[in-house]
């Protein structure tokens, strides 16, 4: 069986249309800097980890 590769761009670009207009910039602005302090806190806590591994071996 042949894969249709047009029938999927077709949906896939039909689906990603449909759902830009419901989009609001401030959406997008609240995506952005959540994704930045979880970034953060994600680094730091990672760092924090390392630490503490890092000492309670010593």
């Amino acid at each position: 069986m042949e894969s249709n590769n047009t029938l999927q761009i077709g949906t896939a670009s039909g689906t990603l249309l449909s759902i830009v207009p419901n989009i609001v910039s401030e959406d997008i602005l609240k995506t952005i800097i959540l994704a930045v302090v979880g970034a953060i806190i994600s680094f730091s806590v990672s760092l924090l980890l390392k630490w503490f591994i890092r000492s309670k071996n010593k």
